[in-house]
């Protein structure tokens, strides 16, 4: 009996490694074997087959049938596995042409009925297929999703009788229709305002400085002074993303399980999760790895409200993904990588009771239990920290202008990653040690900074990190160079360093 080879993909984080479906019948008592590293959800694959091909009208083989996946050492989940198997059954039986299978891939859960079902994280399955530049058969539940990529070459099917008649030449499956319409229509929009924020102009400033720079943020304020608010504004300041991030960007949420709307697929992503989260849920992970929070957030923003509410070990596990960009999980049958390029923004208040003024009713000593929840190396990674104070009377009832609205201060944020990217290839809060010497910095300047940051005991980094940050002050105000005031006004976003400072004192 001829040997079927039927070609597939697997699910290996963000990618899709091609996995080929071997079906071979031979002489001998029924069986039905499946080798090849399946775990258990593709071991069940045998019946769910069965059923659908004697269901489809087609004759189940009494024979000993084996099916291998290869690579064997590549671990094997989901039922995705479903159709290529019952492709492959139904070509060593002689009840397919082998001749079809050639230049075509095959993903998608089948039912008891041979119904073609739904399959979670495609998107990398589609995106690979058309790098290869194969035809590829998928549910036509995972339209949505194939409209995405744009691939002319998939084959959407509904039923397994459908693509049995496809691959006879009896009948066409539909396609992908040329021109993404709807992608076009679906450039992101806010109805959230900045300008309804009442007062907080430096606050508002300071959340510019970030969106321009792509600069971490923690806010310290007492409660219901606007610090929420202010961070779920961010988004309506930040330019829309590329094809080519949107893309990536919906590839890491399908691999998650998570669809992408159209009307949200250029949106940059804002990920907020609760103080409860575990570190596999914020970080990755899991016995099937999956992405975390902050590969959720990848090119787009990471809000952690209350932060001091989440376990110091939890938080520090963000300490390296800020810096690399990215996670590795290792596990023993594999290792993993997930982009996580986010933009940090944190608010808390500045003691356990509220507020560290005046009539504060926590003493010092419990104000410094309270922010030592937060390390310092992660503190250290903040670029700016602000305080976020209490509105003055009449600031609620008072009819005077709240400032400019988001679509003017995204103007100005648009033009300034517009020269950052020119200059550098790289937002400011990416610049190395090497890129930041040619960023326009005078050497008197220099100086002035380095004894600032000797004074206030602030690490190395932070030096560096103040000098991304003034970059950014002076690329939103068309600046060429780097001037003392840019430097001056970039030390003044340094709160919690003056609240710690403080706090030593009493």
């Amino acid at each position: 009996m001829p040997i079927a080879r039927v070609a597939t993909r697997a699910a290996k984080g963000v990618e899709a490694p091609q996995v080929l479906v071997e079906a071979h019948l031979s002489n001998g008592l029924p069986a039905f074997n499946l080798v090849g590293l399946p775990e258990a959800s593709v071991k069940e694959a045998r019946e769910r087959v069965r059923s659908a091909i004697i269901n489809a009208g087609f004759e189940f083989p009494m024979r000993r049938i084996t099916i291998n996946l290869a690579p064997a050492d590549l671990p094997k989940q989901g039922g995705r596995y479903d159709l290529p198997i019952a492709i492959g059954i139904l070509a060593a039986s002689g009840q397919l042409p082998l001749k079809s299978l050639d230049e075509h891939e095959f993903v998608g859960e089948l039912g008891l009925s041979g119904e073609v079902r739904h399959c979670t994280g495609i998107l990398p399955v589609i995106i690979a297929a058309r790098q290869r530049g194969i035809k590829l058969v998928l549910p036509q539940d995972n339209r949505s999703e194939a409209d995405l990529v744009g691939y002319q070459q998939c084959c959407l099917a509904q039923h397994l009788q459908h693509i049995a008649a496809y691959l006879h030449g009896q009948q066409t499956l539909p396609g992908i229709v040329p021109g993404t319409e709807w992608l076009e229509q679906s450039k992101p929009h806010s109805s959230d305002c900045l300008s309804e924020v009442i007062g907080q102009y430096q606050a508002k400033q300071a959340l510019e400085i970030a969106a321009a720079g792509g600069h971490n943020l923690l806010m310290l304020g007492p409660p219901g002074t606007g610090k929420t608010m202010l961070a779920s504004r961010i988004i309506s300041l930040l330019p829309p993303m590329s094809y080519e991030e949107a893309l990536e960007v919906a590839a890491i949420h399908s691999v998650a399980g998570m669809a992408t709307e159209p009307g949200e697929f250029y949106r940059r992503p804002f990920r907020a999760p609760h103080h409860t989260s575990s570190a596999i849920s914020l970080v990755g992970g899991g016995s099937i790895p999956k992405p975390g929070e902050i590969s959720l957030a990848h090119l787009g923003v990471l809000f952690l409200d209350e932060i001091a509410e989440f376990p110091r070990k939890v938080l520090d596990c963000l300490r390296e993904p800020m810096e690399t960009g990215h996670v590795i999980i290792s596990r023993a049958a594999a290792k993993l990588r997930f982009d996580a390029r986010f933009q940090l923004i944190a608010a808390m208040n500045p003691s356990p009771c509220g507020d560290a003024g005046p009539g504060s009713r926590a003493s010092p000593e419990q104000i410094r239990r309270y922010l030592a929840r937060l390390s310092g190396p992660f503190i250290d990674r903040f670029d700016l920290t602000i305080e976020v104070p209490k509105l003055p009377p009449g600031a609620l009832t008072s009819e005077a202008a709240q400032g400019e609205t988001s679509e003017q201060i995204a103007a100005r944020v648009a033009a300034a990653r517009e020269l950052q990217l020119s200059r550098a290839g790289v937002l400011n809060s990416q610049l190395g040690s090497k890129e930041l010497k040619q960023a326009g910095f005078k050497p008197g300047d220099l100086a002035f900074l380095e004894q600032s940051v000797n004074q206030l005991g602030l690490s190395v980094r932070s030096f560096h990190r103040l000098q991304r940050v003034a970059r950014t002050i002076a690329d939103l105000q068309l600046s060429p160079m780097v001037e003392r005031r840019h430097l001056a006004q970039a030390l003044g976003y340094r709160a919690m360093d003056r609240l710690l400072a403080s706090l030593q004192q009493l």
